[in-house]
């Protein structure tokens, strides 16, 4: 067995191999482009509005008062670019993702980046795809040669939760349940989060062949229907580092050991969205669950290295499309050709 990240500078190096290797990918694929969750089914503006008659030990942080507050809400594919100027069609298997950033929100923040937002990134399985960072590092390695044997056998679990992963049939983003994977402060506990729509779709036996069907849908639900989706705000609690493990991401928080409890109501209106002055809004934003109030800090290894390379891919893109205005380079520098 492989053993557990044993020290701070050991995480360190570790993490520091994870945004050398994402920054490379980032400079070949698309520099101003994000190097995960790379591809947009649409930015959406929204409510996220917090239950009123919450009881005491729920009225924490985001959540101390019942008001709405408005919200930008990000649908997207984990993967990372194929290649420069061009995504994996969406029938192919991903991780699907929402990520909400709450505006208009006060009190201290951990990052002093964004003074006045609340961030929740969240994937549409309740699980990490591995236990530790050293297993992130080499699952990113597993296609290139570099691994033994005997790790590829440690990193079996892995795989097995991402072809679960993959083997997952999605009609509408809009209609799917996500969890924030890992755990974050609740004032002095602990809790995951949660979304889960009020009208959940039927798993689709196949889906479309369209490349962007998952952005077609939206527009379809939203901007041709004219409905309107809401989804549940859910956290769950720590009961215990047996059924609620803190360091373990792959063991899942159960119902029946730890239940949901509904905070807020996210809710999207019918609008238009699917036009480029959104999508040049969508490519500029940054989304960390960082962006936080103290009393809903990330905990965990696995969020503690979100941090970082977060931070360090956003401010790369950044510093990329602030040098293209500044000081326009031929296309032989900047390798600006598909690949």
């Amino acid at each position: 067995m492989n053993n557990p990240v044993s020290s701070t500078t050991e995480q360190e190096a570790l993490l520091d191999e994870i945004i050398a290797t994402s920054l490379q990918a980032q400079k070949q694929t698309g520099p101003d482009l994000r190097q995960i969750h790379s591809k947009s089914h649409g930015l959406l503006w929204g409510e996220f509005i917090i239950e009123p008659h919450l009881p005491e030990d729920l009225r924490i942080g985001l959540f101390k008062t019942p008001q709405t507050y408005p919200v930008w809400i990000r649908f997207s594919n984990g993967g990372a670019p194929q290649k420069r100027g061009t995504f994996n069609s969406d029938s192919q298997p991903d991780v699907r993702g929402i990520a909400i950033k709450v505006i208009n929100v006060d009190g201290q923040k951990v990052l002093d980046d964004e003074e006045k937002t609340q961030d929740f990134i969240l994937n549409n399985y309740p699980i990490f795809l591995t236990k530790d960072v050293r297993d992130y590092a080499d699952l990113g390695k597993a296609g290139t040669g570099q691994l033994t044997p005997e790790r590829m056998e440690e990193l079996t679990y892995a795989f097995a939760i991402l072809q679960k992963i993959a083997s997952k049939k999605i009609g509408n983003p809009l209609l799917i349940q996500y969890w924030s994977m890992a755990p974050f402060k609740f004032g002095d506990k602990f809790v995951k989060f949660s979304v889960k729509p009020q009208q959940p779709e039927q798993p689709p036996e196949t889906v479309p062949e369209s490349e962007n069907y998952l952005r077609e849908s939206i527009v379809k639900y939203l901007t041709l229907e004219g409905q309107e989706a809401s989804f549940d705000f859910l956290i769950q609690f720590y009961v215990d580092d047996e059924k609620t493990p803190i360091e373990n991401h792959v063991q899942e928080w159960q119902e029946a050991d730890s239940p949901f409890i509904k905070v807020a109501t996210v809710r999207i209106p019918s609008q238009k969205f699917d036009f480029e002055e959104r999508k040049r809004l969508d490519e500029g934003m940054l989304f960390s669950p960082w962006h936080t109030l103290l009393e809903h800090e990330p905990v965990g290894s696995v969020n503690l290295s979100r941090k970082r390379l977060y931070s360090e891919l956003a401010q790369y893109r950044r510093e990329q499309i602030a040098q293209r205005l500044r000081e326009p380079q031929p296309y032989t520098v900047i390798q600006d050709q598909p690949l």
